[in-house]
Parts: C-alpha cells; structure tokens; sequence
C-alpha cells in the first residue's frame, strides 16, 4: 500500500514535468508564418508567439488558444502601466453567429468591462483571427515604439458569448492566473504580483492534502480493519496504522496551513464549501489523534463507546477529505489526467478493500467454526469420563 502512494507520487511529478515541457516550439502555423520566438503561457492552454525588431519597435505577434469551443471569445493584452487586467490594451477574438472570424481591439478601463472596440494607447495593424480544431489564433503588429520597455505585462483571457456579444469571465481558477511578464529580448516569461508563486502554492496545496487526507488517511483506515484479524499481525497492524494515521494528519496540516495562505492572499475570492470542510476536517482529524492519547484499555467498560466513536469519526474524515479533494480539483481545474489519476487510485483502493472484506469474513467465519468444533468435541470428551467415573463411583 505504501509503493502504491510512492507510484502515485512518482506518477504525478511525470505529470508536472510533462506539463512543464515547451510544445510552442514545435508549432506549424498553416499560414506559413514563422515567428522566431515563443513562450508557452502557463495557464489557460495558451500560448504566445512573436517576431520583435528593436530597432523600429515593432512586435509581431500571433497568440493562440487551444482546446477552446467556437462558442468562447479569447483575448490577449498588454498592460503599459500596470500588472492586472485593468489598463490592459487588449487583443479580442470571437466566431460571430455567421461563422465568421471577428478581431478587434479593446482598452481595458474597468473590472465590469463588456470589451467594447476601442483604441489602443499605441497603433495596431494586420489584425486577423482564425479558428479551426477548437483552436482560436489572433494575428497583430503592434507599433510600440523605438523607447518602448522590453519586458512586457501581458495578461490573457477567455470566456463565454452570449450571440455575438462577450460575457464576463470567470473569476476562479486559471481564470485569476493569467498574467505575467513577457522580455522581448531574453525570450523570457515571468509573473507579475506573486502569480507564479500562487500556482505553486495551489499546486502544493492539492498535492499535500490529495496524498495525505485522500490517499494515507483510507490506507490507514484499510490497514486497522483487515489485518488485524489475522493473528500473526499483531500488533504490527496497530504500529502500521498508527503510522499511516499520523503521517497523513502531519501532512495534511502542512497541505491545511497552504490553504490559509493561499486564502489569505486571495482577497476577494472565497470558495465557501471547500473552506469549511477543510476547517471540519481539521478539527475532527486533530479531535481522532488526541482519542488515540485517550484510548481505554480492551478490557475497560468504556472502550465499546470509544471504539464506536473513533470509527465513526474516522470514517467520516475519509468520506468528507475524498470530497473537499474533489471540491478542490474543480477550483484548480488541473488537466484531466490529475483528476483520473486520483479516481483510478480511490476505485483501486474501494475494489482492494471489498476483496479483504471478503477475504477477512471467510477468514473469521472459518476460525469460528473451528474453535465451536473444537470445543463441541471437547464437551463430548469430557461427558464420557465423567459418566465413567460416576458410574465407577455408584457401583463402588
């Protein structure tokens, strides 16, 4: 059980990496445009490509979304002043209801902005959008400027129509992640406002409470269960759970404490349900570590009370943490292999505890039969050398 949380570790830094790896590289434009210079953007399956001449100031560029529907609308922008969405001098895009292809361009002056056409604080030409195999390119020369900065703040977006009209974004999830530092010279992204420093900690965040209270905790619940009844397991069974039980609590807290700073850094933006369970599962989780301490001995009159206690409080924890881990992959949104991986490892671990279950009820069920055997030829054994020796006893 612990290889298959090892495996499961293993498995999700391959994902990491593989997510990580530049695919922009490899990008044929079908119009045959060759940009020199590109940077996988790292949320929102985006990515930017460009042609920078310094000495005009002038950047071509080609921005391309992938994985969207023809019913989305798809921007991206620059922001001169600031490192957020308002002040942004954005890049529109949408498929109109006839089919065609509409570009235009929109200054951004207010969190609430319907992206109406606008002007843009310096010149735009060549503007044209393309859309095909659920993925939308916008085209564009922009006129910077010979004194213009280098290194740029870009942000990118995308969201839903309403006929031909745009609507507002969502405000969760990669959606508040989409911005950073662009350097036209260097080639070189980053973020802006600790942006990238947020998607790790999210990132973190799931990991530590995934394996923890949604891998450990149901291990451990699996390990008290079913090899306690074999006899040769005691009490290794005890040591094992305990040990399962309490990695997972200590891991979870650092996975807990994440959140708190994630939360606190996030102002304005509240994910009511997976917040509460997460503050339920904390203090009932640290309630079952502190009932260990407390645990009455086997033979106490107590012990059927607390035994009733600290499984149903166990089991609750392991019910509820498999929740808030489901809650909290719709707030990250990761790919969809992240989420499979984790149900692959849940339906694993539910089809490996109805076979012990199976397995332990054969076990037990036979055990009983032979201890009822045993003693029923023993009382049989034991009535006839005491009618023996009563008769002997009468006779004398």
């Amino acid at each position: 059980m612990l290889k298959l949380v090892l495996c499961f570790c293993v498995l999700m830094y391959m994902f990491v990496s593989s997510s990580y790896a530049q695919t922009c590289a490899k990008y044929s434009f079908f119009s045959n445009k060759v940009f020199r210079s590109c940077n996988d953007l790292p949320v929102l399956s985006s990515f930017i490509h460009y042609n920078y001449d310094s000495s005009s100031g002038t950047l071509q560029v080609a921005y391309r979304h992938t994985g969207i529907s023809s019913s989305r609308w798809v921007a991206w922008a620059i922001n001169p002043s600031s490192t957020g969405m308002v002040g942004s001098q954005a890049l529109i895009a949408h498929r109109q209801s006839d089919g065609s292809m509409k570009a235009y361009t929109s200054p951004i002056t207010s969190y609430q902005t319907q992206l109406k056409e606008g002007d843009l604080s310096f010149d735009v030409s060549d503007l044209t959008a393309t859309y095909a195999n659920n993925e939308m390119i916008i085209y564009a020369t922009l006129g910077l400027g010979r004194n213009s900065s280098t290194t740029l703040n870009q942000v990118w977006q995308e969201g839903a129509l309403s006929g031909n009209t745009p609507q507002v974004h969502s405000v969760t999830g990669p959606n508040v992640q989409s911005m950073g530092t662009l350097n036209l010279v260097s080639g070189q992204t980053g973020t802006t406002g600790g942006g990238n420093s947020r998607i790790k900690k999210r990132n973190i965040h799931g990991v530590l409470n995934t394996v923890s209270w949604g891998i450990l905790l149901p291990i451990g619940a699996i390990t008290a269960r079913y090899l306690k009844v074999f006899k040769s397991a005691d009490p290794a069974w005890f040591y094992l759970h305990v040990f399962c039980q309490s990695s997972a609590y200590i891991v979870g807290v650092a996975g807990w404490g994440t959140g708190l700073k994630l939360g606190s850094e996030s102002v304005g933006i509240q994910y009511n349900t997976h917040r509460t369970i997460g503050i339920i599962l904390f203090c009932i989780g640290t309630l079952q570590l502190f009932a260990l301490l407390l645990r009455p001995k086997p033979d106490h009159k107590l012990r059927f009370y607390w035994n009733i206690y600290h499984h149903f409080v166990g089991y609750s924890v392991i019910i509820l943490s498999v929740v808030n881990i489901f809650e909290g992959f719709d707030i990250l949104k990761p790919e969809k292999k992240w989420k499979d991986a984790y149900i692959g490892v849940i339906v694993a671990l539910a089809v490996f505890a109805v076979i012990l279950e199976a397995y332990t009820w054969f076990v037990v069920i036979k055990r009983k039969r032979s201890e009822s055997d045993g003693k029923m030829q023993h009382g049989i054994n034991g009535t006839n050398g005491s009618n023996g020796y009563n008769t002997r006893d009468q006779v004398v």
